[in-house]
């Protein structure tokens, strides 16, 4: 999809940190920008922002746990721009809690926005689009986490990487790109997720990190200018704010995740008879 001049981009979780860098850098590429997020007041002030530099855009309050709500979501895209051209599942909160320590709750609402929010994304946005006809993208959030951290969070992104290559695989010589997106060390509200988080899932946590949500971390405008380029590429893949370290870098262990995985996948090669 390289012309984005005009298009439509819906961002979910887009009232702070990736999401928000995200519809400011569309619509810096001269995209009309719709701003989705739980948090209508601050999602109506990022739009605000945009619609003062003389943006087009909208802000609409979603739940993306709720398929209702995304459904809503959509109505209300297609009713103002009539179309929706790229389509961001960045929605996600971050619970830190090992596995003895977890409740079912837990895993419901990390797993209800994370996964299913994005599900609910694709099959609200996905059956519009390709009536459509026109040439779209579709962006899922994974993390660094998806390709080997622990924890209810990894696990849930290294389900969204699955989702996404699937997706990927399907929409194969479509007019309709697919990537997953996969932030590192950028500045967010994530560690402070639990602020949303629904009284009737389980009582909140306190995450260690809470008090530096959306002060620590590589500015996020990084990402969007990469996905931006990801997109009108049409790569599968696009990694922003992976941290560097010459002995435990992140791409060091992921190469000895990979080793690993290859060679125990040799080790059970039957012989053929």
């Amino acid at each position: 999809m390289e012309d984005l001049q005009g298009k439509v981009a819906v961002v979910t979780g887009a009232a702070s940190g990736i999401g928000e860098a995200l519809v400011y850098g569309f619509a810096a590429a001269g995209m009309r920008t719709v701003v989705a997020d739980i948090d209508i007041d601050n999602a109506e002030k990022v739009a605000g922002r945009l619609g003062g530099k003389g943006s087009a855009t909208m802000a609409v309050r979603v739940d993306v746990s709720d398929p209702a709500s995304v459904d809503a979501l959509a109505d209300a895209v297609y009713a103002e721009f009539g179309a929706a051209h790229v389509v961001c599942n960045n929605a996600g909160v971050l619970l830190f809690t090992e596995f003895g320590e977890s409740t079912l709750e837990d895993w419901q609402w990390v797993y209800g926005v994370n996964v299913m929010g994005t599900i609910h994304g694709v099959l609200s946005f996905l059956p519009r689009m390709q009536e459509g006809g026109e040439p779209g993208h579709i962006v899922n959030t994974a993390s660094i986490a998806a390709l080997g951290a622990t924890g209810i969070y990894g696990t849930s992104k290294a389900a969204i990487l699955t989702l996404t290559e699937s997706l990927a695989d399907e929409l194969d010589g479509s007019p309709i790109g697919v990537t997953a997106l996969f932030p590192g060390q950028l500045r967010s509200m994530i560690t402070d997720a639990e602020r949303n988080r629904p009284a009737d899932l389980g009582e909140k946590r306190n995450h260690p990190y809470k008090e530096y949500a959306g002060k620590v971390g590589l500015d996020p405008s990084t990402c969007a200018d990469r996905l931006i380029d990801a997109i009108k590429a049409g790569d599968r893949y696009v990694f922003a704010g992976i941290p560097e370290s010459p002995e435990y870098g992140f791409a060091t262990i992921e190469q000895r995740r990979h080793d690993a995985i290859m060679a125990a996948i040799e080790a059970g090669v039957v012989p053929e008879s």
